[in-house]
């Protein structure tokens, strides 16, 4: 039998190494690792499922409201399908947790009539422990929010739409 070449035990994997890198995403919040050690690379993934909830609030009791009132809420009754097309929407730019306000305690950033200037921030999307702002991208009144707080968001999914 030939002895290997030193190549050839550089190239051998280490199975404990695997061992060890699997532990460690394990333990953290990583999906992947990779390690590359001169032409060696190894890369440990797993899969992460995401479930996602919808939590449903039971409708107030009718009450008398004014006719102006109604308006918003029949055109927040939209799907968000049909306004997924609207020239108006703001998309979310990456996959991700969409945040409402800046913090549990605080006030939204916007409201359903709220008036935004561009550039001004609208949401939140937060992606692997990072809050990225989501900004109006131009002036105009918020007509539809098609996102609750804390709601999962998929890459160009309509969160609200500016008219």
């Amino acid at each position: 039998m030939k002895a290997p070449t030193p190549m050839a035990k550089d190239l051998t994997i280490d199975p404990d190494l695997v061992r060890e890198i699997a532990k460690l995403i394990s333990e953290t919040d990583l999906t992947e690792i990779e390690v590359e050690k001169g032409d060696l690379k190894i890369r440990v993934a797993r899969q992460v499922t995401v479930q996602q909830v919808m939590h449903s609030v039971a409708a107030p009791a009718p009450v008398a409201a004014p006719a102006p009132a109604a308006a918003p809420v029949a055109a927040a009754a939209e799907k968000p399908a049909d306004l997924g097309a609207h020239p108006g929407a703001v998309r979310s730019p990456m996959v991700g947790t969409a945040y409402r306000r800046p913090s549990p305690g605080s006030n939204a950033f916007i409201e359903i009539g709220t008036v935004v200037k561009a550039g001004e921030k609208i949401l939140l999307v937060e992606a692997m422990k990072t809050f990225n702002e989501i900004v109006a991208p131009r002036a105009g009144t918020v007509t539809h929010i098609m996102v609750e707080d804390g709601q999962p968001v998929e890459y160009g999914e309509p969160l609200v739409v500016i008219e």
